[in-house]
């Protein structure tokens, strides 16, 4: 953050800002995905946000690390589930335990930063509540922390909510969209509608009509905003969430949360909230969008793990390879992680194998979106020490 500069007045708004920003932003973290399509070295207690993937720290460290310049670890909010719990207490030992909140059941998105925002609203209804998932990339974390920063200015100044929206770069099916209108005196874009996963038609054509952003899946709002927005769009969830948060830091807490949350409709913040609210209108909504130019990977897939190392460090063959030594002949495009065996790779393309200590997954990267499927068979045969 820059120190203030008395004799610029321009200079000394800017940090006033800023520091109440850092005072009044609440980071929440979702942290209670299973990683599947990342499978076999993803499983239920070392999931996804669990593994380094992309350097030495893992996926919910760099997320913590790049907010933390926003916000000190006290108002850091976590909430993830009872398999992941322990592991994410080790690796983020500077954060309050109180704080990583282990959700008894998997209720989907909006009852978890439901619950984050109720509990925030009896200690401060002006918190702005930044909702982040905990295994995406982000290149340029200088204009990430930027947006964040216009966006919780945004967020505090009525019941706005307001959303990150990456530029879309191909016709991606496998993202929901958010279809941008006219830009707002605060420098956002009003949004228009939110449109869940299209087909490769309709995706082509919000390609095509450059006013369409992929949804990032993160939000900023105020405690207040989100809690009335569920009260009004979701008042059954937002009931039972305003009971369990009413016995936050009592001996009741535990109890009432493993009871009373999986009442709760499973169901995302998308269709929860925005989606209705942006039915009300481009101009009643209060929704924003502000363009996330900040080189955002959501890292789905292995595939998409493999084009985001290879466009870092471009090489001749296109290969990815993790191993204890390595031979290629006529081999392309390959992503293989075997870091304890010699690999020796001849003839193929565009396959992705993964080895661990008791499983082996061979595919290809067009079909990499599909590991998913393996682990949903796993589940059904009860094969829980693979899981």
């Amino acid at each position: 953050m820059r120190s203030i500069h008395y004799a610029q007045d321009d200079d000394v708004i800017f940090d006033l800002i800023v520091k109440k920003t850092k005072s009044q932003f609440y980071p929440v973290v979702l942290a209670g995905g299973r990683g599947t399509r990342f499978w076999p070295l993803s499983r239920k207690r070392r999931a996804k946000q669990l593994l380094a993937l992309d350097g030495n720290q893992t996926m919910i460290q760099q997320t913590v690390k790049r907010l933390l310049p926003l916000a000190p670890p006290s108002q850091f909010w976590v909430i993830t589930n009872g398999d992941c719990c322990s592991e994410i207490f080790r690796q983020l030992p500077r954060l309050p335990k109180k704080q990583i909140i282990s959700e008894p059941k998997g209720m989907n998105t909006a009852p978890a930063i439901g619950l984050a925002a109720f509990i925030l609203l009896r200690e401060n209804p002006d918190a702005i509540l930044g909702l982040f998932p905990s295994d995406h990339v982000i290149r340029d974390e200088d204009t990430f922390r930027d947006t964040l920063r216009q966006g919780a200015e945004i967020a505090a100044t009525g019941e706005n909510i307001v959303v990150l929206g990456v530029r879309p770069t191909r016709a991606e099916t496998g993202y929901g969209y958010i279809e941008a209108g006219v830009e707002a005196t605060n420098g956002a874009l009003r949004v228009r509608r939110f449109t869940e996963k299209p087909d490769n038609e309709k995706a082509t054509q919000f390609l095509q009509a450059g006013n369409f952003f992929w949804n990032s899946g993160m939000f900023l709002w105020s405690a207040r905003t989100l809690t009335n927005a569920l009260r009004e769009h979701l008042p059954k969830t937002a009931l039972i969430l305003e009971k369990i948060a009413a016995t936050y830091g009592t001996s009741k807490f535990p109890a009432t949360l493993r009871k009373l949350y999986p009442k709760c409709e499973n169901i995302s913040v998308d269709y929860a909230v925005l989606e209705p609210r942006s039915a009300k209108g481009e101009q009643a909504s209060n929704i924003f969008c502000l363009p996330a130019d900040f080189g955002w990977n959501d890292l789905g897939s292995w595939t998409a793990l493999h084009e985001h190392h290879t466009s870092k460090r471009p090489s001749s063959d296109g290969n990815l390879i993790s191993s204890d030594g390595i031979f290629t002949l006529h081999a392309q495009g390959n992503y293989i992680h075997s870091p304890k065996k010699f690999v020796a790779v001849v003839g193929v393309k565009d396959l992705v194998i993964v080895e661990t200590h008791d499983a082996i997954l061979i595919t290809t990267r067009e079909r990499s979106q599909d590991v998913g499927k393996i682990v949903k068979y796993l589940d059904e045969k009860k094969l829980h020490k693979l899981v």
